[in-house]
């Protein structure tokens, strides 16, 4: 069976945080979904508040600490990132966006990638499609159609059809590109040629 490496990078600033819930949501789904596709799982979580001073010393200095490059060449190296982020005034965090300035442009060119965010209404959720998702394109990283958004109210709730089935659904897309395999259809019926139309 083989072996593929996620790197989860996780950018909630308390313990315990809902950003780091996701995140180990997303990450345990990713893992079920490959073991059904038979690909064996190695994760790997970091918690960016524990390199707030080490990012923000690169950013000055250009040059990363042990500890940052460490994550740094385990985030690049990895078969698939998981990216989470708490939001903040309707914008990913400045950790978060600080982790990735500091990576190479080309450092994630072709990774598939999973984007998830937290935040305490659902009017933040506009987040991973005009902010997170542009950030990941220009690292040329290759972000799963499905992004991951949890409001304070989805922590509560019993709906299965909810954060559960959104955490599903994404983590099958992310095991599919993993795992080498085509995207599902998605049910759309096959187009008839015009000219056929036309002449029946």
């Amino acid at each position: 069976m083989p072996v593929r490496k996620v790197a989860v990078v996780t950018a909630g600033l308390s313990k315990p945080s809902s950003t780091r819930l996701l995140a180990d949501q997303l990450a345990k789904a990713t893992s079920s979904a490959l073991a059904e596709r038979e690909v064996e799982t190695e994760v790997e979580v970091f918690e960016l508040r524990d390199l707030a001073l080490d990012i923000t010393n690169n950013l000055l200095t250009g040059f990363p600490s042990p500890a940052l490059r460490t994550v740094i060449e385990a985030v690049t190296a990895a078969d698939a990132l998981i990216a989470v982020t708490p939001v903040f005034t309707a914008g990913y965090s400045g950790l978060f966006k600080s982790f990735f300035d500091v990576l190479d442009t080309g450092a994630l060119a072709g990774k598939p990638a999973l984007i998830g965010a937290t935040g305490g209404t659902e009017r933040h959720s506009l987040v991973l499609d005009y902010q997170m998702r542009p950030l990941l394109a220009y690292l040329r990283a290759e972000p799963v159609p499905t992004g991951v958004y949890a409001a304070s109210s989805d922590w509560g709730s019993t709906d299965q059809g909810g954060l559960h089935a959104r955490v599903k659904r994404a983590a099958g897309e992310l095991a599919d590109r993993v795992a080498g395999r085509a995207p599902q259809e998605a049910g759309i019926e096959a187009v008839v040629p015009f000219e056929k139309l036309l002449f029946g």
